[in-house]
């Protein structure tokens, strides 16, 4: 099993310190990435728990009250 994994860490690993190109282009797509979820993150899922209540417990009651609530 663990030359399995050592065989599959240096494929990847030769493979990418190979790469002359394609290291700038995941480096442009990591980056993409990131900005991308952070904005995701900032403007389209605010933090409703900590607008709507103010202390650890009561974001905690509401929680535990939507997970099991019926529908």
């Amino acid at each position: 099993m663990k030359r399995i994994i050592s065989a599959i860490f240096h494929l990847y690993y030769d493979g990418f310190r190979s790469m002359t190109t394609g290291k700038k282009l995941w480096l442009i797509i990591a980056l993409k990435l990131a900005i991308m979820f952070l904005v995701l993150k900032l403007f389209f899922f605010p933090d409703i728990l900590k607008t709507n209540y103010h202390t650890d417990k009561e974001r905690g009651d509401h929680v535990i009250l939507e997970l099991t609530k019926k529908r």
